[in-house]
């Protein structure tokens, strides 16, 4: 992004951060987002939501990092956590729900995860308790791939009608493009 923070972007008047927590929120009333070390914007974007705000003191060495710290939060007891990603910005609730509910669908499975119509896996995920040992272990910037990849057979794929659970938004030629094709779509 050049030195700009995508996820303080904003969509409808309103930071992508901001807008993916209230849909977390939707969802949820357990709502964890991993932040950088204070002092830091996105603390004062998320200030007034009910979420748990989670530290990640080496969020510079990649998302493993994040994924690690914010799972070490989770209670002895808890069976399963979704990952949702926040630079993913066509994500919907209804799309959380419905990896939620595919879990009834494949019980077996350690991993549920959004997928495109193809069935390329995206966002969000959802881990069985199982895999949280494994998070706990992440490192670097590659998130929780190898965590997937070792689930193997075990990872359930939710199609989606499009590629939003793959549709990031790295660079600002990508949310240029994507303010365009948006624009367009709500004429």
């Amino acid at each position: 992004m050049r030195g700009a923070d995508k996820l303080l972007q904003e969509i409808d008047g309103a930071p992508l951060l901001l807008r993916q927590a209230r849909m977390a929120l939707d969802v949820s009333a357990d709502v964890r987002v991993a932040l950088p070390p204070r002092p830091h914007a996105r603390y004062d974007i998320l200030a007034d939501l009910p979420l748990r705000r989670v530290e990640v003191a080496d969020a510079a060495h990649g998302m493993g990092a994040s994924l690690r710290t914010v799972f070490a939060t989770l209670e002895p007891d808890v069976k399963r956590a979704m990952l949702v990603l926040c630079d993913l910005p066509d994500l919907t609730a209804q799309d959380l729900i419905k990896v939620c509910c595919a879990m009834q669908d494949a019980p077996d499975a350690l991993i549920w995860r959004g997928a495109t119509p193809s069935g390329q896996g995206g966002h969000p995920m959802i881990f069985d308790a199982q895999l949280f040992p494994a998070i706990s272990r992440l490192c670097g910037d590659a998130g929780g791939a190898s965590v997937v990849r070792d689930a193997g057979p075990r990872v359930h794929h939710v199609p989606f009608d499009d590629n939003r659970a793959r549709h990031d938004l790295d660079t600002p030629e990508d949310w240029a493009a994507w303010h365009a094709a948006r624009a367009k779509r709500l004429t």
